[in-house]
């Protein structure tokens, strides 16, 4: 294990050099390419052995750095968001590679190859933290390097704009998080989280509260959460394609693993409304995020409204999981956090891979408007495959990955009856009926990002002269979208490795739902059943059966070529077609 983490910090160290001395060719590109994903692919394997041997590792790093206070320790629940990170990362790396062609003598190639790679390193080392020194220093090196990134086409419209949004609002929840630390440490940053869990008992209910609404603005900020989202929307469009697949798929779930680690893990859980708040916030980011997507033309800025959405989805799962921790019911606490964790990982592959999708487009045709794309599945075949996987995904659609975690959150919001008191088991409810609202619209967006954006006709020259990219760009949407389909069709490894992630965490047994016949998931008290592989099974065989059905029934099968109604007129153009504008000016009266 050790030599997997001097691994990894040596590669993505030596792509940070790579970057700086070789400049911009593409032995340069590949270097720093090279650095980003083994670094990523060491991360990985050392995240998913460590769940599986489930022994915490402890790093020393004064052996290592001249450095006092720094101290490192991975336990499961970092090991699995380093396993997030080595994912995306990654993939983000061969695409990069890549993509990055195009900035060679336009922008600076030795700043991008070296805040991408120290970005990755900071965000690997941001889960092993194990105290409020490192964690504040990793979560500022975090901060800065991806503002660096955002700001890479600065010559952009928006773009500096949306740099200083991003660095304000990470800085203004930096400081909360120093003050949430000061009081979990007593004034002493260098304290070690595991005397932290300790001396935790001993603050007041105040200093308790206020703990908790510090962290609630600090990783709130960083999340995306409404209101706390306003930077969100406009730094994720303007960053380089693979920056914002790392953005949306890493960065800003840091916020969801600072709230496990110190609302569950430091301190222990805590009251009822602190769940509430938390489930309430989820709630209404999730719900007014999709509603923002669907009233966008920018295809990025679509997607990173579908951030915030997703973001939203998992804090409902959170939420969830703390308002049963408060009332003892274990198990059920145990299914909501599991749900949570579940989404956090399904969202970081399908919009890491719907992020490296437009940035494909958008490569090609030159611009992020949906209105002047149009027919770019006839000349872009690949990316149109990988964004439909994603699109799929995050419509929360059966066998993929986004359905499994949902129907997860489902469950455990639908345990609400177990709750004692009245006034918080009705806010259960209408919590499901808000996500239920949230799926069916996030279906509906993204029949509209994939319409609007490769079907029909082109709309443009730059639609019409669009090509299929580059094959290193494929082989990173490729391994996402692999994910996805691995994620959706496999819970029942998922599941339990989840449970032993949280097992022992704020008292969580090591419990979750039960699958009959390794496939199909149960709920507790076998309140309901599913089986994404068997769902995905069936539609496989159903496939299957088509062609079969259509040789007994003696189908003609010769291709047949004629025109298409053309409502009267001798021949279609681009104008006839169905715009983005005019797909959602009824929801948009509807919700107005």
């Amino acid at each position: 294990m050790l030599t997997l983490f001097l691994v990894m910090i040596s590669a993505y160290v030596l792509g940070a050099f790579a970057a700086l001395l070789s400049g911009r060719g593409a032995v340069g590109r590949w270097l720093v390419a090279a650095g980003a994903l083994v670094g990523s692919a060491a991360g990985l394997a050392m995240g998913a052995l460590a769940i599986v041997s489930g022994t915490p590792l402890t790093f020393t790093l004064t052996r290592l750095l001249p450095l006092t206070g720094v101290a490192l320790r991975l336990d499961g629940l970092g090991a699995f968001f380093l396993v997030v990170v080595g994912l995306v990362g990654s993939a983000a790396a061969v695409y990069a590679f890549g993509y990055s062609a195009q900035y060679a003598g336009r922008y600076s190639l030795r700043l991008v190859g070296v805040m991408f790679n120290l970005l990755l390193l900071a965000l690997s080392l941001q889960v092993m933290a194990d105290n409020a020194l490192t964690f504040l220093i990793l979560w500022e090196g975090m901060s800065l390097t991806a503002y660096w990134l955002v700001l890479t086409e600065h010559d952009r419209r928006g773009t500096v704009r949306a740099g200083v949004w991003y660095f304000a609002m990470m800085h203004a929840g930096f400081v909360a998080l120093i003050a949430m630390f000061l009081l979990l440490s007593g004034a002493d940053l260098t304290t070690s989280f595991t005397t932290m869990r300790a001396g935790v008992t001993s603050l007041s209910p105040g200093l308790r509260n206020a703990v908790f609404l510090l962290a609630l603005f600090g990783f709130g900020s960083t999340c995306g959460i409404i209101p706390l989202h306003i930077w969100l929307p406009m730094a994720h469009p303007v960053a380089p394609s693979h920056v914002s697949a790392v953005m949306s798929g890493v960065v800003i779930k840091m916020g969801i693993y600072g709230f496990v680690r110190v609302l569950l893990d430091l301190m222990g859980g805590g009251p009822v409304w602190w769940g509430a708040v938390v489930l309430g916030a989820g709630s209404v980011s999730a719900l007014l995020g999709v509603l923002y997507a669907l009233m966008e033309h920018d295809l990025k800025r679509l997607l990173a409204y579908h951030s915030v959405e997703n973001i939203g989805i998992i804090l409902i799962g959170v939420g969830t999981g703390m308002i049963f921790h408060s009332y003892g019911l274990m198990t059920l606490a145990a299914l909501g956090f599991i749900g949570g964790l579940y989404h956090t990982i399904n969202h970081a592959s399908f919009k890491a891979l719907l992020f490296l999708g437009a940035g494909s487009v958008l490569h090609a045709t030159g611009t992020r408007n949906m209105e002047k794309m149009g027919g770019l599945v006839k000349r872009m075949p690949w990316t149109s495959l990988f964004f439909l996987i994603g699109a799929v995904a995050i419509s929360g659609l059966p066998p993929l990955n986004g359905f499994a975690s949902e129907w997860l959150v489902f469950q455990s919001l639908l345990g609400g009856s177990n709750v004692p008191t009245p006034e918080v088991a009705l806010v259960m409810p209408i919590a499901v009926g808000m996500l239920a609202l949230t799926s069916g619209l996030a279906a509906a967006c993204f029949v509209k990002a994939f319409g609007i954006t490769f079907l029909a006709m082109p709309r443009s020259h730059e639609a019409e002269q669009a090509h299929e990219s580059p094959r290193s760009m494929l082989a990173g949407m490729a391994l996402l979208a692999l994910a996805c389909v691995a994620l959706g069709l496999a819970p029942f490894i998922v599941v339990p490795a989840l449970g032993r992630v949280l097992a022992g965490v704020a008292g969580l047994p090591n419990t979750q739902a039960a699958f009959t016949l390794n496939l199909s998931l149960v709920a507790p008290n076998n309140f309901a059943s599913m089986s994404p592989t068997l769902v995905g099974f069936g539609l496989l065989v159903l496939l299957g059966l088509v062609p079969f059905v259509m040789l007994l029934l003696r189908v003609n099968r010769r291709l047949r070529v004629g025109d298409s109604w053309g409502c009267g007129r001798v021949g279609q153009t681009p104008r006839m077609e169905y715009t983005e504008t005019a797909f959602a000016e009824p929801l948009r009266r509807v919700f107005a």
